[in-house]
């Protein structure tokens, strides 16, 4: 797809949304050599969280990342704007971008 920014509205940008966070959760139970796995690949990188965040942003959600030193990071999504003591999605892992990916999916659950 050539200039996907410009072309998909917003149903269609929440609909790939989701199937590249599906596809990142369903590679971690399948070969290396699978496309599933490229997904992966692509996504766990900080230009994968950038995506993930620039996708759910698109879609009205704001992203607070923190890291608690060697223990873990925390994602958390909420509806845009300065309130946001209304989750929508959270996640805690061992890496940021399974942090994002993990929250993004249950804010879009």
């Amino acid at each position: 797809m050539t200039g996907v920014g410009s072309t998909l509205d917003l149903a269609q940008r929440r609909r790939l949304l989701v199937a590249t966070l599906a596809a990142a959760r369903l590679a971690a139970t399948t070969g290396t050599g699978s496309g599933l796995a490229e997904c992966r690949r692509w996504l766990d990188r900080w230009s994968g969280v950038g995506l993930v965040a620039a996708g759910m942003a698109r879609q009205g959600f704001d992203l607070e990342l923190t890291r608690f030193g060697d223990e873990g990071w925390r994602a958390t999504f909420s509806p845009a704007g300065r309130a946001h003591s209304v989750v929508s999605g959270s996640a805690w892992e061992a890496t940021p971008w399974r942090a994002v990916q993990r929250a993004a999916w249950e804010a879009l659950g």
